[in-house]
């Protein structure tokens, strides 16, 4: 690998508020550029979109952490002897990963998630009465945060009474070891989780309805995903455990991070905002734009190189590791016309905001229903609804991955309690 900067200028802390014009500069450079993150990774980053799209599917880039283990463990991700410790579908390559997936597929079927609707808008609403009558509110913490974690763990089946430590386990394990006052290091978020859901897992067992291999018949994700891996080919207890922690983690975080970048964008944009007030049929296009301008993941998952390849016309040796860069490839003019311009008519579903290939998003359905119902209820009850300037500069969580606010402070007419 060519000589890369140390640490790169994509992790500085201005490119962490706004890293779109250092990745329009690296798109006019070069498609693929050698650059080190402030663990001291070396690795690849892509930044033109059909280079992102098709690094995404190449299946000469392996998602398993195996092949790059001593990097990941010399940068504190993993522990050491941590190795296979999170054998979930996202970090596995054919045929552990096609197993697995068609599994966990079973279990979360279409119909289980739209049976999910009507509970998604009560929840929408509830968590809005609450704040409503105030005229001033923090979004990510009223609205965007507790909708897509009480969902998640609903459809998992996770007692409420347990939840309390979920958002401090799941900010730990998406957070580099590089970020001063992280919390927790992620393999311990990571064996945190494992833990609660290994003897989850146990007691679903004991108490699984007797519906032989019906896992619609199942009363949540969890248990039908337990009947699922009894099958030939089933999920071994740590596959079934970390199966369980990837899904509340992935389940929830990047739909708060939809919400909260949605808004904002519509809040900066209020001839957008007042479009989408006016034509409320306008909101399936408007979710697939946020995901597209300031979407919810800024780097996709870390791959290895199993071979010698090329990306972009840049050699890639087998080894080295290589990021797509998801945001810069968002905002490539040679995919999308005036790709800085927020345009929620834009109808353009080929964005990369859940993944390409086999492993795009298992629970983008559910992720998309949520923010069309979070931000369509939004604007329909607080109609006046504005960014509240006076609480200061926006903050953005030090994640290594995903794009997303730690507030977002607005402000709004107050509503009459009991108005829904």
């Amino acid at each position: 690998m060519p000589e890369p900067d140390d640490p790169h200028e994509v992790y500085a802390p201005e490119s962490r508020v706004d890293p779109y014009p250092v990745y329009a500069r690296l798109r006019a450079e070069a498609p693929v550029h050698p650059i080190r993150d402030p663990n001291g990774i070396e690795h690849y980053l892509v930044t033109r979109y059909e280079d992102a799209r098709a690094a995404l599917a190449d299946p000469r880039l392996s998602r398993d952490p195996k092949h790059a283990w001593e990097a990941l463990r010399r940068s504190g991700l993993y522990p050491e002897g941590g190795e296979g410790s999170e054998p979930h579908m996202l970090n596995s390559d054919p045929p552990d990963h096609t197993r697995m997936r068609r599994l966990v597929a079973k279990a979360f079927t279409p119909r289980r998630v739209d049976a999910m609707l009507p509970r998604v808008q009560e929840i929408t609403d509830g968590l809005i009465d609450a704040f409503a009558p105030r005229g001033t509110a923090d979004l990510i913490t009223a609205l965007a945060f507790p909708l897509p974690i009480t969902v998640i763990c609903e459809l998992l089946g996770v007692p409420e009474a347990d939840r309390a430590p979920f958002r401090e386990w799941s900010t730990a394990a998406l957070t580099p070891t590089y970020t001063e006052g992280a919390t927790m290091p992620p393999h311990e978020a990571n064996r945190l989780l494992r833990e609660y859901f290994t003897a989850l897992v146990a007691e679903r067992r004991r108490a699984l309805r007797s519906a032989g291999d019906d896992t619609e018949a199942q009363p949540d994700l969890l248990s039908a995903l337990v009947v699922a891996s009894t099958e030939e080919g089933r999920l071994t207890e740590l596959e079934l455990v970390s199966t369980a922690g990837l899904l509340l983690v992935a389940g929830h975080e990047t739909t708060v991070n939809l919400i909260g970048n949605g808004m904002l964008a519509l809040l900066r944009h209020r001839d957008q905002l007042e479009l989408l007030r006016s034509r409320p049929e306008l909101l399936p296009a408007a979710v697939e734009e946020f995901l597209r301008y300031d979407g919810p993941v800024e780097r996709a998952m870390l791959r290895v190189a199993t071979e010698d390849l090329e990306i972009g016309g840049t050699p890639v040796p087998r080894g080295a590791i290589v990021t797509v860069g998801v945001a810069s490839a968002h905002r490539d003019p040679d995919r999308y016309p005036d790709p800085d311009r927020l345009d929620i008519t834009r109808g353009d579903r080929s964005h990369l905001g859940f993944g390409h290939g086999i492993h795009f998003c298992v629970g983008a359905p559910v992720s998309r229903m949520e923010g069309r119902i979070a931000v369509g209820t939004l604007l329909r009850r607080l109609p006046d609804i504005a960014l509240d300037e006076s609480a200061g500069l926006l903050r953005w969580r030090p994640t290594g991955v995903l794009r997303g606010l730690e507030s977002l402070p607005v402000r709004f007419t107050p509503e009459p309690s009991g108005v829904t």
